[in-house]
């Protein structure tokens, strides 16, 4: 976060972000352990994204193909990954973590194959007046798409039990 003449920390802002800071750090230290242990070659990138702490573990040149383990089919593999390292998180911090965590840019990816899901469905809905169901997703997927929908100006909920929790959008 940059500080400017226009917005300067308060001190509340200032300690949230090193709060985040700390998480992603202890998340790294982790990470990194778990990649020594496993022989998997990767560097850690830190950054804080929408307010949560985001690590990200970055294929090095020819490592590509190793690191898919750990993102696994449909990322199951990675959402796993992602709750241990909050637990391990959570262990040092006493606190509750709402980190997010990446592997050779898997969720990138399927970020941007969200935005166009959630796209269409957008003009699907309006051009029809009524609500749509998408298929079902993962936490981090929904969470995509109600973004989405709402910065589009159309209104959604998940619906559903897990793991066929999906997301229903609606007309305005």
């Amino acid at each position: 976060m940059t500080t400017s003449a226009e917005h300067q920390q308060t001190p509340v802002e200032s300690a949230g972000l090193k709060r985040l800071e700390e998480e992603g750090e202890i998340a790294a230290d982790y990470l990194e352990e778990l990649l020594d242990i496993a022989d998997l070659d990767g560097d850690i990138d830190i950054d804080i994204d929408h307010g949560r702490a985001a690590v990200e573990i970055v294929a090095e040149q020819g490592s590509e193909r190793a690191l898919a383990r750990l993102v696994g089919t449909d990322g199951e593999v990675l959402d796993a990954l992602q709750e241990l390292t909050r637990l391990a998180v959570q262990a040092k911090t006493g606190e509750r973590s709402r980190l997010m965590l990446d592997v050779a840019a898997y969720r990138a990816g399927r970020r941007a194959e969200l935005l166009a899901v959630a796209a269409k469905a957008i003009e699907t809905v309006r051009a029809s007046g009524t609500e749509l169901a998408l298929e079902p997703m993962n936490p981090f997927e929904r969470k995509v798409v109600h973004d989405a929908v709402s910065e589009a100006g159309l209104t959604s909920d998940s619906d559903g039990m897990e793991p066929h929790r999906h997301v229903v959008i609606r007309p305005a």
